[in-house]
């Protein structure tokens, strides 16, 4: 298998191992947080990038990755914007309603595409922002109901979209500008992401809910589906930071979204929760939008392949992210389930 076969494949893979791992992990917490009364999201996020610091940390040991040294100051402020970021998207869904929330996840694509273009002069096709446009009024449809706004919740709502959409193109960026992989960038953001919110999370949760997560009655059951919970976030973190780094921001948004389909569907089927003909309509009008972004980026990537064998130096980078691509080159062919971010990082994922 030639190395076009192998990226492609690898790719396949992280994007397979995403929507698997981020759905688990969705209907996890689902039961964890609704059936057996554990609000506490924030600090339970800490927990997750924890235990994964933790398992890489051993895997470090094990010789499965070698580690790769960074600026410190751009691996601090990478992992202490990751944790801000969590947060101020739990306080955004504290402060506003679940539909004026869902608003806010679906602005990260189009603000991802603007800053990208101001400050990276990447181009998008008018063909890719068609297919985007058609896959966000699909999830709208799907998502959105009561919309009410507030003063304070807008404003945390812009900020939390912000700090999302940079702290996803840092990600990318450090990988391809450092040459770090996704294990060695996650493996030294760990600590200050987790650090962020082990020490914000107890006040943010006991400020959204009026509950210590101290004073929490832990049982059995509930130490159990904590357990499960942080285990499958190793690979939940893992797989954000290889789609992200093998295809794009704009692309893990898209795969996010198929994620927010397949919650409301495993939502239906396994825990009954309501689904009527507008959810219906709306995966099925998202579905086709992934369709079209997937197939234009497909399109465009071969393009470009063709015309740099004759014109080896071009001008410029298109958008070429198909959820199923090649590299070639320098160019990557290739981003809240509800939710932020690839990994579910907060009670917004409950909200699909």
């Amino acid at each position: 298998m030639g190395e076009g076969g192998r990226f492609q494949l690898g790719t396949v893979g992280a994007l397979t191992l995403s929507v698997v791992s981020s759905v688990s992990i969705v209907i996890c917490n689902k039961a964890l947080i609704s059936s057996l009364g554990f609000t506490f999201a924030t600090t339970l996020t800490s927990w997750h990038l924890l235990v994964t610091f933790c398992s890489l940390h051993v895997a470090l040991k094990m010789k499965f990755f070698e580690h790769k040294p960074l600026d410190q100051k751009t691996v601090t402020g990478f992992g202490i914007l990751n944790g801000i970021s969590i947060g101020l998207l739990n306080l955004s869904l504290g402060f506003n309603s679940v539909g004026f929330y869902q608003m806010t996840k679906l602005a990260i694509i189009p603000c991802t595409v603007l800053l990208e273009t101001l400050f990276l002069a990447k181009r998008f096709s008018r063909s890719i922002q068609i297919a985007l446009l058609v896959l966000l009024l699909g999830v709208g449809i799907a998502t959105v109901t009561d919309v009410q706004l507030n003063a304070l919740g807008s404003v945390l709502s812009l900020l939390a979209v912000i700090t999302t959409c940079v702290a996803q193109i840092m990600t990318n960026t450090i990988q391809k500008k450092h040459k770090v992989s996704s294990t060695q960038l996650l493996y030294q953001s760990c600590p200050y992401q987790s650090g962020t919110l082990l020490i914000s999370g107890p006040f943010l949760d006991w400020f959204l809910t009026n509950q210590n997560v101290f004073a929490f009655k832990y049982t059995t059951q509930v130490l159990a589906f904590i357990i499960i919970s942080c285990l499958i976030s190793v690979s939940v973190n893992f797989s954000t930071f290889l789609v992200i780094g093998k295809t794009s921001p704009v692309t893990y948004q898209v795969l996010g979204h198929l994620k927010t389909c397949l919650v409301l569907a495993f939502g239906y089927i396994l825990l009954h929760d309501p689904f009527d003909w507008r959810n219906i309509l709306g995966i099925l009008v998202a579905l086709i939008g992934m369709v079209l972004y997937s197939y234009f980026c497909t399109r465009e990537s071969q393009k470009k392949v063709s015309e740099e064998a004759t014109q080896p130096l071009q001008a410029g980078e298109g958008e070429s992210d198909p959820l199923m691509g090649v590299e070639n080159g320098s160019g990557v062919v290739t981003d809240a389930v509800d939710q932020k971010a690839p990994v579910w990082k907060s009670n917004k994922d409950l909200h699909a």
